[in-house]
């Protein structure tokens, strides 16, 4: 497989995504031959694992470096219900200081 067959496989999230729902539309449809639906079903599988990994790694990166009770450095995960607090992005910079 060429290099630019394979980076043509890697297409982005949203491009993905929206493969994929129009393969379930098709699926769903039922008038396709035996043969193609499952060829649709097995690329469809493709694309959710595809998608569930961007997600995946999507989450890791929304993780927010903050300070620890003993001053340390540490990784916490987002937390968009979280209460803003005076932490280090108040001190940091930028903070009109």
């Amino acid at each position: 497989m060429s290099r630019a067959t394979k980076k043509g496989k890697e297409q982005g999230f949203e491009a993905s995504l929206e493969r994929l729902e129009g393969i379930v539309r098709s699926l769903e449809e039922g008038d396709l031959p035996l043969e193609e639906s499952l060829r649709l079903f097995e690329e469809g599988v493709a694309l959710t694992r595809l998608c569930a990994a961007r997600l995946d790694e999507a989450q890791r990166r929304i993780e927010i470096l903050t300070r620890g009770e003993a001053g340390s450095q540490e990784l916490r995960p987002f937390d968009p219900d979280a209460e803003p607090d005076a932490g280090p992005a108040a001190d940091g910079p930028g903070a009109g200081r």
